[in-house]
This record gives C-alpha cells, structure tokens and sequence, in this order.
C-alpha cells in the first residue's frame, strides 16, 4: 500500500471518521465517459451494439412468452452463480435454487453463501420487475441495488478487512464508503468526493438513447467500479447495473447473462480493467485523463462476450435440440416410473405453445380427467411444470438440478 494511503488510513482513524473527506479530485479525471461522435473508435463499437441489440431482441421473439419467464428464472440463478465465482465465491446453482427453497447446508460457511447468492438473486428479479426503471443511472439506484443486496446478507459477510491495519470495518447496506481504499494499484478518490463524481457519472450515462447506452454499458462499468463508491460489493453492484442498463437499452427477456461471459474469461475481464485505470498514452490516446484506447478494447470485448452468450443461448434453446434433450429425460423417469406414461406430451404441448390450458390435458395425452391430473401432479412433483393455482395454465420450469440434463454446458454439473 502506497504511502499516501497510510497516512490518509491513520488520521482517519484519529479522527474517527466523522466526515468523509473530500480533496475535491476533479472530476475530469474519468475522463472519457464516453466516445465522442468523431472518435476513430466510435464505428466499430456501434456496429457491436447493433448487432447485440438485433440478436437480443429476435431471440427473445422467436420463444413463447411462458418460456421466456421459465428461461429468465434459471438464467437468473445462473447470473447469480457467475458473478459470485467472478468474486471467488463458489455456490452452485443447485445450492442457489435449494436456498429459494429453504433448504440450506448444515455448514455455516455453505450457508452464508447459500443467502448471498439468495440476496443476489432476490435484486436481480426486483430489477426484472421494473424495481429499477427509471433510476438505473442514479446515485439513488446504485445505492439502492447495493441496500437490497447488503440488507439480506449474514452478518458474516457485511465485514471487509483493512489489509494494512488488519481492522475489520462493517458495510453498511447501501451507505456510500467513508474511507479511503485501494484495489490493487488503483487509488480510489477520497471518500468525500465519491456524490460528486456520481453526479458526474449519472450526467454522462442518464438519459441516453437505446443504442448510446449499448455502446457505453463497458465504458460504465470500469468508471462505475473505478469511483469505487462502496466500502465492498462494488463488483456485484456494477455488474447487476450492466444488467439493469442493458435489460432497458433492448429486450433481452432475462435469457442470457453477460456475468457469465465476463466469468469465464476471468483474467482477460479483470486486465481490461486495469488497463482502463491507466491514463492517457500519448496524443492519439483521445484526450481525456484516461485511455480511450484502452476503453474502447474493453468495450469491445464486453460487446463481443455480450454477443457470445446470447449466441450460445440461442443454440441450447433451439426448440428441436431442447424437445430432444427433454423427450430423452422424460423416456428415462418413465422407465424408472418416477413418471407417468404420456408426461412427455404434454412437456411438448406447453413447450411448444408456451403454456397450457389444464382442460386440454385429457386430449393431448389421451386419457380420462383422473389419470390427466395424475400426470400433472406428477410433473409438478418433479418441479418441471408450474402453476400459479389449481386452475391456471401450466408452464414449463426449468429446474438448476436438470440444467445439465436439459441445456448442457450452461454451468458447470454438480
């Protein structure tokens, strides 16, 4: 740790921290925010953000809406699992739907991860419910992504330790960072400057266009995390508010998940970003105190892993592979009799139609009312059809437990 940041540490801690200073940085010194309309690199970037926001959208239309919000669960717990592994936290999805469930390890330490990853969940279906809409680039939102997440962990986890000093500091839910902190070589900006350079960050990335937005959701993302506003959960916070922009910006339906990309290119995610922290590198390098060059790679690698996993989604979920890949699981639990004969029609008839009526049922399997609802109840014992009451339709589910089964390769099997 450098000396600056010692002694800064110390007079806090004499001081005790009663008001956060501000050495009032200007806030020039995120700089770009984003890529001027004359800017070299500007061009390609765009055709990436077009190209992102054309395969979203014609995914999402080419799915029954029953199956978008089955999809968009599972794909949820799967956004949750990879943006904690980005953080070192390991906490299968299996584990993750268990905890939905109320059903926790007897390991503490299990446990505590199994709730984090719940309350990481939790957020980004209060996202996907229009929780956000209207403030996704607000101080006031970011404060409250990082409430709602914070307000639902193990005491446990709402600690961060001081690496110098070895102190523990409690992080408070939703309460902007008070102290001065370093990630690696990156020397955050005083903890009384941290509302300014919000305000600077909401002005340059509230209010723009769908496509503006596509092209500047990296370019966020690093400023976002290099202001550090949080004492901790600044990494899952930024990447819950990529979602939130880029779930506005286009119809992504919640189907496919840009934590996973950036997870599984974990190194390369995390040299972008220290490559963004570096300013300026000479007269071409744009003409902000940041390198515009090494922005505009990171934004084309995010654009590009973007790409990617809806692409990847696109391909798991083609309606003849996933009918197969279902038909097969369906043929096996009836061999076994952990289901049914004719299960597997009226799987089919909801994938197909995205949903279906329960007075249909005896047609498509060809029985009487009797043997149809003892299908039904057999499908919704093994979590793979839903209902929200006794007469409504039914819907596909997609359980983690079956992901490896259903859509292999979406995370790693259990």
């Amino acid at each position: 740790m450098e000396p600056d940041i010692k002694a800064r540490k110390a007079a806090e801690k004499e001081a005790g921290n009663a008001t956060p200073e501000d050495r009032e940085e200007s806030v020039s010194n995120m700089e770009p925010m984003r890529f001027a309309a004359g800017s070299p690199r500007r061009a390609s970037l765009s055709e990436l953000a077009f190209q992102l926001g054309t395969r979203s959208t014609g995914f999402k239309n080419s799915l029954p809406p029953g199956v978008v919000a089955a999809l968009s669960e599972l794909v949820r717990t799967m956004n949750c699992y990879y943006s904690n592994l980005i953080e070192g936290h390991n906490t299968h999805p299996v584990d993750i739907e268990r905890a939905l469930h109320g059903d926790y390890s007897d390991d503490k330490r299990a446990r505590d991860l199994q709730k984090e990853a719940q309350a990481h969940v939790a957020v980004q279906q209060w996202i996907d419910e229009g929780g956000l809409d209207g403030r996704v680039i607000t101080a006031e939102g970011i404060c409250e992504i990082h409430r709602r997440f914070y307000e639902q962990l193990p005491d446990e986890l709402c600690w961060v330790d001081d690496p110098e000093s070895g102190e523990r500091h409690r992080v408070e839910p939703g309460e902007l960072r008070t102290r001065d902190v370093q990630v690696g070589k990156h020397v955050a900006i005083s903890s009384g400057a941290v509302p300014r350079f919000l305000g600077r960050f909401e002005e340059a990335y509230g209010n723009l266009g769908n496509q503006e937005t596509i092209v500047s959701a990296a370019a966020a993302h690093h400023r976002l995390l290099w202001i550090h506003p949080f004492m901790d959960g600044n990494g899952r916070v930024v990447r819950l508010l990529s979602y939130a922009m880029l779930r506005q910006s286009m119809e992504t339906g919640g189907l496919w998940s840009v934590a996973r990309g950036l997870a599984r290119q974990n190194d390369r995610y995390k040299a972008h970003l220290m490559a963004c922290d570096q300013p300026r590198q000479g007269v071409t390098d744009g003409r902000g105190a940041r390198s515009e060059k090494a922005m505009a790679e990171f934004s084309a690698f995010f654009l590009e892993s973007c790409i990617d996993q809806v692409r990847f989604m696109e391909e798991l979920v083609q309606p003849g592979r996933l009918r197969e890949r279902i038909r097969l699981w369906v043929e096996e639990e009836i061999r076994m009799e952990a289901l049914p004969q004719h299960a597997g029609n009226v799987l089919d008839a909801i994938l197909y139609r995205g949903e279906l009526p329960r007075g249909e049922v005896p047609v498509i399997v060809g029985k009487g009312d009797r043997q149809a609802r003892r299908i039904v109840s057999a499908l919704q014992e093994a979590g793979v059809v839903t209902s929200a009451s006794t007469r409504a339709p039914l819907k596909i589910a997609f359980p983690a437990r079956l992901a490896e089964r259903w859509m292999p390769g979406l995370f790693p099997g259990k």
